[in-house]
């Protein structure tokens, strides 16, 4: 099997001197409209502290909303507490994506934030991103359309979870990650899942043993190849098919 590490991300590195002008992701969460001057305009009000180690907090639900996050480089979960004490995931984010706009609404996050694996971030204050929104109409639009986002993706996630079956969710979420994958221009069929099988699992809906064993037979039936954290999607048509519940 060849290793997903191959494919993986040259992330920026985990040090805050790297700059929007010189990552290779800003043409994901930054608009592609933006003049190199512009750019570098955002790059001043962007703050880049000390990476996150896995297990460690961005921010908490409750906490006041100051700023929105863009991922550098790792990965991170957002969860909800339920008024019994229970975590629910509610999302899993990427390098290149963009969080932190559960706050807008009420100027308190709903969500908190977790990192999966040492990540960087980058913290954009958001009274100063209004500011420079007025002065860049592309950036403005540029967080309109993100927050447009957030909502399909919501949207996606209760549709998600209304499939019926095991099979049809995770080969959703695959093709989701492989989606995503894609846009940071990454192996679309072979890469590494940052996240546990718990986490899949509450994200889901499902038990950890129903995702070990729906992974177990995608396998068999040659759908995919896994080892350990690392997939390789072998029959992507098939995979989608699975995803939209057809036979």
């Amino acid at each position: 099997m060849q290793t997903a590490l191959k494919n993986q991300d040259k992330h920026c590195p985990h040090n805050k001197q790297t700059s929007c002008g010189n990552c290779r992701l800003n043409t994901i969460c930054m608009p592609v409209s933006l003049h190199i001057d512009d750019i570098n305009r955002l790059d001043q009000i962007i703050q880049r502290g000390k990476p996150l180690h896995k297990g460690e907090y961005l921010f908490r639900a409750n906490d006041p909303f100051t700023a929105v996050y863009a991922v550098r480089s790792g990965a991170v979960k957002t969860i909800t507490i339920s008024d019994n004490g229970d975590e629910q995931v509610t999302g899993f984010y990427l390098p290149g994506e963009v969080l932190g706009m559960d706050g807008l609404a009420t100027n308190f996050h709903s969500n908190s934030v977790i990192a999966l694996e040492t990540s960087s971030i980058c913290e954009i204050p958001f009274h100063r991103l209004e500011d420079l929104s007025v002065q860049l109409p592309s950036l403005q639009r540029h967080f309109l359309q993100l927050m447009s986002r957030e909502i399909t993706q919501e949207q996606q996630m209760i549709t998600l979870l209304n499939k019926n079956n095991a099979e049809s969710r995770i080969a959703s979420l695959l093709l989701s990650i492989s989606a995503r994958n894609s846009s940071r221009k990454l192996s679309a069929s072979n890469f590494i899942l940052p996240m546990s099988r718990t986490d899949l699992g509450n994200f889901l809906g499902l038990t950890i043993e129903t995702v070990s064993r729906t992974f177990a037979r995608l396998q068999k039936n040659n759908l995919l190849e896994i080892n350990k954290k690392e997939i390789i999607i072998s029959d992507i048509t098939a995979l989608q098919k699975l995803a939209k519940g057809a036979d």
